[in-house]
């Protein structure tokens, strides 16, 4: 039975991996999908090294990059975190939620996560009043995600995310469903050699509607009114597949450096490259630094080594960093930990995300 699902899980991630590699790369689709957030990772651990991680991601933070990772959850985890995304913006991202490790022999976990997108209030404006008419609204946007991975040896994880999508202004709304599926897998003597894929926000496509796309006009000849719908195009979703391997260096006793990279193609803007390292004493302190590179018409464009923003799809590139601490709250093993990254943008004023976590 292990052998069935592992050979499942292998198939259906390589036919999907197909269907999306061979819409990406295309540069007629650049900026043509919507629900452009799911592509937001918002937790810092993985962050701070620009989510070159993809193979050796774990709990929670794996359902934003790879979900085969929430596997590695045994227990119970409990995560939350705030982002000043583009600072200078206004925006607030805050997102929480947990793994718990289920079965018999804990090789099952479940995820749900929630990802909250504020942009503080913004004035109505009309034909008639174009500055502000005196009011305000507040657009919302919200993904909450649902996942289940699963240990099927001692080298094979994988696992699938659903998670559904809602967008709305004061009167225009849209909501979809998306899933993810990921794959990890251990290798070496010293189990320091991983390998990841994942495929993300793959799922219909979504449309808008509300009473802000009709209005009331009235017939010149009979004065009579009705109301009008304007039409409406869907949009797709911002699929893409990610791609990566992962080094563990046993340096001492008590010492580790992780270092990674990884791929990811996406269907609607330009492929990326990301690579990053951590450095972790006694599963304490770890510290992390990345970089990642947007393919720009075959060349890596980067916000540090003076290429404009013309022609980029993405404010996230060049440099990241951050941080956790790490602290033992008994024998038991539970810990609670900070966690902080910093992602370089251009333009605005970079991201900055801070987290906190318990492991029980």
């Amino acid at each position: 039975m292990k052998k069935f699902y592992i050979s499942l899980i292998l198939t259906t991630t390589a036919i999907l991996t197909g269907v999306v590699t061979g819409y990406s790369g295309n540069e007629d689709r650049i900026g043509q999908a919507g629900s452009t957030e799911l592509m937001i990772n918002p937790f810092a651990r993985s962050s701070g090294w620009a989510g070159a991680n993809t193979s050796m991601v774990r709990g929670l933070e794996a359902q934003f990059l790879n979900v085969a990772g929430t596997a590695f959850t045994k227990k119970t985890e409990i995560l939350f975190a705030t982002t000043n995304w583009l600072s200078g913006a206004g925006i607030r991202i805050n997102a929480f939620g947990l793994t718990q490790g289920v079965g018999k022999d804990k090789t099952g976990t479940i995820g749900l996560s929630v990802m909250s997108m504020s942009f503080g209030d913004l004035d109505v404006t009309t034909v008639d009043q174009p500055e502000s008419t005196g009011s305000t609204f507040s657009p919302n946007f919200t993904n909450i995600g649902l996942s289940y991975a699963k240990e099927f040896s001692n080298s094979i994880y994988g696992g699938i995310v659903l998670r559904t999508i809602s967008q709305s202004i004061s009167d225009v709304r849209s909501t979809g469903v998306c899933f993810d599926a990921g794959v990890q897998y251990i290798a070496g003597k010293k189990e320091n050699i991983r390998f990841g894929i994942s495929l993300r926000n793959v799922g219909p496509r979504m449309k808008f509607s509300g009473d802000g796309l009709s209005f009331r006009g009235t017939i010149p000849t009979t004065g009579a009114t009705l109301t009008v719908e304007q039409r409406n195009e869907a949009y797709e979703l911002p699929s893409l597949l990610n791609i990566g391997g992962a080094y563990v260096f046993d340096l001492a006793d008590k010492h580790k450096l992780n270092v990674a990279m990884n791929f990811t193609s996406n269907s609607f803007s330009r492929d990326q490259f990301q690579g990053g390292a951590e450095y972790a004493f006694n599963k304490m302190f770890m510290v992390r630094a990345g970089y990642m590179l947007e393919m720009n018409g075959g060349a890596a464009a980067t916000a540090s080594t003076g290429y404009t923003t013309e022609g980029r799809t993405s404010a996230l590139t060049g440099p990241t960093a951050g941080f956790s601490l790490e602290a033992p709250l008994n024998k038991k093993g539970t810990t609670f930990s900070i966690d902080y990254s910093y992602r370089t943008t251009n333009p605005f004023a970079g991201v900055h995300t801070i987290g906190a976590r318990i492991n029980l």
